[in-house]
């Protein structure tokens, strides 16, 4: 299959080119032969420019996104995310109060303080099921609380609430959760406090989702209309002639390219970047199951309970009318034992 884009980035190698290092290296060569032939052939294609580079890869993004190396860059991206002008100030460092063990699930987790002093987190999810809302109000949290501790150390003795700027959780799904699919045509939600009678409060934890696979999807055999459906377009879609169009339209987005290609340069790397996205996958896709399974024995718990609840409530109104015909409790039972095919000890307790 021929590499369209090998015309746009010379440094793209050939398959053969690309086959021939794995096979230099024994550890390489024994890895590439562990995966699936459907794996293998995604990761060729990766390398060799037959598909796009899927730049939601931990290795890609951190590379070509890290505020520490291209500040603008990200600059640029969150400045249309939030419809703003955004200058980054500062990386804030990773520790923080968060209760996780969510390693597996982010793409990318980084906390920046912006020009006017407020704090965007910014997270790339791969499996959107495992983040609700209450996680996300988890991270607000953890983000104003760190912002407090923070400023009120700075300012000791002078220290006022009014020091205490937005915090903003921008979170952006490669797959999205069902509540989002329930808006098809929404890929832009954008979440704040506001009372139900008008009256405004300076509220300060915000909050951005964006469903990458729904905008993919409305975004098919469309224009590419402005800068914001450019960086998500770059994030969502690895088709070479949408990455085409959209280096056409938006040049600028060549050289990030041109960045995640030099990484592909080196072989062992992109293998290791490759290897721990099945592994992430694997594991996720396991954990789906596992919660899946659950939810299905709790919904099959709940209709039990139910269909007892509704059970009982027929074996008693069936006493009462039964009752109702001046029956002795002796025919009584032996009634209810015949239609519902109990035993007289289970019969018993209704009484």
């Amino acid at each position: 299959m021929t590499a369209k884009l090998k015309k746009y980035f010379p440094m793209i190698r050939e398959k053969e080119e690309v086959l021939a290092e794995i096979r230099k290296d024994s550890t390489l060569h024994t890895k590439f032969k562990s995966w699936t032939p459907e794996q293998q052939d995604e990761f060729l294609n990766l390398c060799t420019g037959v598909k796009g580079l899927k730049l939601l890869y931990d290795g890609f993004f951190k590379e070509i996104m890290n505020p520490e190396y291209v500040p603008k860059r990200l600059d640029d991206f969150l400045s249309h995310m939030l419809c703003q002008k955004v200058t980054i100030l500062k990386v804030l460092p990773g520790d923080s109060t968060r209760i996780a063990d969510e390693s597996s699930l982010l793409i990318m987790d980084i906390v920046v303080e912006l020009e006017d002093r407020s704090i965007a987190n910014i997270e790339m999810q791969k499996i959107g099921y495992l983040f609700p809302g209450q996680r996300s109000a988890c991270y607000s949290a953890d983000l104003l609380l760190r912002q407090y501790k923070r400023i009120k150390g700075e300012t000791n003795k002078n220290f006022s609430y009014k020091d205490i700027k937005n915090v903003y959780t921008i979170v952006l799904f490669e797959r999205s959760p069902k509540i989002f699919h329930t808006y098809p045509f929404h890929f832009y939600h954008f979440f704040e406090q506001k009372s139900d009678t008008g009256l405004e409060m300076e509220l300060l934890q915000k909050y951005l989702f964006i469903p990458l696979d729904i905008f993919q999807k409305r975004q098919q055999n469309e224009s590419i209309n402005n800068k914001r459906d450019a960086w998500l377009t770059l994030f969502s879609n690895d088709n070479p002639d949408t990455i085409i169009k959209l280096i056409t339209v938006y040049p600028e987005f060549q050289e990030i390219y041109e960045e995640a290609y030099r990484i592909c340069l080196n072989i062992e790397r992109v293998m290791g970047m490759f290897s721990e996205e099945l592994a992430v996958l694997d594991r996720n896709t396991v954990k789906y199951m596992i919660d899946e399974m659950q939810n299905e024995i709790d919904e099959q718990k709940q209709t039990i309970e139910k269909m007892q609840k509704e059970y009982h409530k027929s074996i008693t109104n069936t006493i009462d009318i039964l009752r109702s015909l001046n029956l002795s409790d002796t025919e009584i039972i032996a009634r209810i034992c015949d239609k519902y095919q109990m035993q007289e000890s289970q019969v018993l307790p209704y009484f």
